[in-house]
């Protein structure tokens, strides 16, 4: 494991890479934390920050498909600036099941199966995970 491969790429790959990080550790903490505490709450706008510095910094990573082509990730990105949102309104209206269910599900999403993909073979955390060659 090096991180050198993250440390060299661009400024936007380091930022959405760091920030997807902070945000998988936050979600782990949210995710197992007491719910409805004023801690949950301030954390929950953190990881709300993270997620959208996430989603909008993957709009500038378009390495593997050419400058401006997006992917499916970038469609899971689109997908989270769409529900966050929408959890905030459920958890405004006291929705706090479905509140629970669009968070839990932009964590899996976002962060477990985007995140998973980026694992994939000729992607950057593949380097920084499993070495170059």
């Amino acid at each position: 494991m090096s991180l050198a491969p993250l440390l060299a790429a661009p400024t936007v790959v380091q930022v959405h890479a760091f920030a997807a990080l902070a945000a998988l550790g936050l979600g782990v903490v949210q995710l197992s934390g007491v719910k409805g505490s004023t801690a949950h709450r301030i954390l929950g706008w953190g990881w709300v920050a993270l997620m959208s510095v996430v989603a909008v910094s993957s709009a500038g990573i378009t390495v593997h498909n050419g400058p401006g082509h997006y992917s499916f990730i970038h469609g899971i990105s689109a997908g989270v600036m769409l529900l966050l949102p929408l959890a905030i309104w459920r958890i405004r209206r006291g929705d706090i099941r479905r509140h629970a269910r669009v968070m839990t599900g932009v964590f899996v999403g976002g962060l477990i199966i985007a995140g998973g993909l980026t694992l994939l073979p000729g992607r950057i955390m593949h380097q920084v995970v499993f070495g170059l060659g």
